[in-house]
């Protein structure tokens, strides 16, 4: 390949290579997908990496190392002093006790434990909020390596001296996080034409994957011990979640698939025609396994919700750009960024959101892909059965469930119960009764479901803090007649239905969010509201629950 074709000297006002995929108007080399040597291993990489997990996490009898010596102590013995000391808090104080020292020992066993955190900390709505809420902590925690570590991987990896490829390499990093740190650099004259292009160095932490590996079979033989013991895998498989955790750390581990990854979304994006979005460019020749050079963008912190205002950004549009551009990727090309949170998103003067840090990325089979089409169709149209069935082909019920029963014993043909109307009590027994149904039938949580429903919650979170005042149920429509506009005959085909057949029936969603069927109109705010309400009726609870523990005494 003659890289020097790519490179982009003259700047033009509209780059040629957005035909290929979602990325800024100038750009200072130029994409060309089938022109960059490090794509052509990555099959072979993503077929190693799924040969890989099993036996990473494949029963052990004992696993071997002073490694798994340090982990299990570690992890005991936050798990025991909490044992002997928060438990008997109860309710969210005994978790949040928990979490805390758990957070700790997470800390002290270093990146691979710090990265399970980081995941754990997006995790709203799938974890115990007092989990997510000490893990956020895990965010900016991460101590980073010297300058002299990182030149040593940069120069090990790039095969020459950091000045020959450099003309600035700043030695503090933007940030550092469990897996790499990132640096800000200015790319040599020789490397783009006209010199002077400012670029983020990712570097990879030397021995992490080593490392890594060694803590995933410690967790693999550990997780089996924790089903049922402590409140935070109570809602979860944990020996199912450490399989989730292998599949999408191992990933991480090679930067050529991150660089992939950006490449492919780019695509699906500009093929669906979502060019409110940007994704920074991979650079042609300077990726590697533990270095990845791209594109710098800039723009305001997707929570300065002040600066983007004040830019006079319309931040319904932002919301609306995220939805329909997150659920387009997963229906329609199977692919879409798997982590979504602040850190991952920059808001553009321009009102474009410009997208990072693609190591995770959800990857959709063809069957999985049509599971996750007929999931989301059957929600529109308030189909409890067809989504049962979708949520079962996507691997989260077993393969042989009877559907008519779950449907049955979940009372999902009764009217739902409004959380607000029941007392705590009723409250926690329902919600204890649906947890132990999903457990009997041998629930899991796949990747591709965990990391969608994730984000999910981060859409929910960015809903609160950039349009509170937005109509949910009109949303819902508008990104209904969207997929019916756009794709219509696509989804049709592909569903065993007539073009045009779609209707929107809220019912399901109405019912998804407890509130009255009759309602026409629910906004953020007023969910919080019902949230909060929530939230403080289970805490009654279990205050009245500590409360009766000690006049027992």
């Amino acid at each position: 390949m003659n890289v020097s074709s790519l490179l982009n000297p003259d700047a033009p006002e509209s780059s040629p290579d957005l035909i290929h995929g979602a990325f800024s108007d100038h750009a200072p080399w130029h994409v060309d997908p089938d022109g960059f040597d490090w794509r052509d291993v990555v099959p072979t990489i993503r077929d190693t990496i799924a040969r890989q997990v099993p036996e990473l996490i494949a029963p052990r009898r004992i696993p071997a190392g002073g490694r798994f010596v340090e982990v299990v102590g570690r992890v005991g013995g936050a798990v025991g002093l909490w044992a002997a000391l928060g438990r008997r808090r109860g309710g969210s104080a005994s978790t949040a006790d928990l979490s805390r020292r758990l957070r700790e020992a997470a800390e002290v066993l270093g990146p691979t434990f710090i990265k399970l955190g980081q995941i754990i900390s997006s995790g709203q709505g799938v974890f115990p909020a007092e989990l997510v809420d000490e893990f956020i902590k895990c965010r900016d925690q991460v101590p980073a390596e010297p300058f002299e570590v990182v030149r040593s991987v940069v120069e090990s990896d790039l095969g020459r001296p950091l000045e020959e490829v450099f003309s600035e390499f700043d030695r503090a990093p933007l940030a550092a996080a469990s897996i790499a740190q990132v640096h800000r650099a200015v790319l040599a004259d020789h490397i783009v034409p006209g010199g002077g292009e400012e670029v983020v160095v990712k570097v990879q932490r030397p021995s992490v994957a080593e490392l890594v590996h060694q803590d995933i079979r410690v967790m693999a033989w550990v997780a089996p011990f924790l089903i049922g013991r402590i409140p935070v895998s109570s809602l979860a498989n944990p020996p199912a979640l450490v399989e989730v955790f292998a599949e999408t750390i191992t990933e991480e581990l090679d930067f050529r698939l991150e660089a992939d990854n950006m490449l492919d979304v780019a695509a699906s994006l500009r093929e669906l025609g979502q060019t409110a979005y940007v994704i920074p460019r991979p650079h042609p020749s300077l990726v590697t396994r533990r270095v990845l050079v791209m594109e710098r963008l800039s723009g305001f912190s997707f929570d300065d919700v002040a600066g983007i205002t004040g830019a006079g950004v319309d931040t319904h549009a932002i919301v609306r750009t995220s939805m329909i551009g997150f659920l387009e990727g997963a229906m329609i090309h199977g692919v879409f960024h798997g982590d979504l949170h602040g850190g991952n998103l920059f808001v553009q003067p321009d009102g474009r959101t410009a997208l990072f840090d693609f190591g995770i990325t959800g990857r959709l089979t063809e069957p999985k892909r049509q599971a996750f089409l007929r999931l989301l169709m059957s929600g529109m149209m308030s189909d409890v059965k067809g989504q049962l069935a979708a949520i079962r082909d996507l691997g989260a019920l077993p393969p042989d469930t009877d559907l008519d029963q779950v449907f049955i014993d979940l009372g999902l043909a009764e009217a739902p119960l409004d959380p607000t109307q029941l007392t705590p009590d009723e409250l926690i027994e329902e919600l204890q009764k649906f947890v132990k149904l999903l457990l009997g039938y041998g629930a899991r949580l796949p990747k591709e479901l965990m990391l969608f429903v994730k984000n999910l919650m981060f859409v929910d979170a960015a809903i609160g803090a950039l349009a509170p005042d937005l109509d949910l149920f009109g949303e819902v429509t508008h990104i209904a007649t969207h997929f019916a506009t756009n794709h219509g005959q696509r989804l049709a085909s592909e569903m065993g239905v007539a073009n045009g057949s779609f209707e929107v029936d809220l019912t399901s969603f109405k019912d998804s969010l407890g509130v009255d069927r009759s309602l026409d109109e629910v906004t953020y705010s007023d969910l919080q509201a019902r949230r909060t309400l929530i939230q403080s009726r289970m805490s009654a609870h279990h205050e009245e629950n500590k409360r009766r523990r000690w006049f027992r005494r």
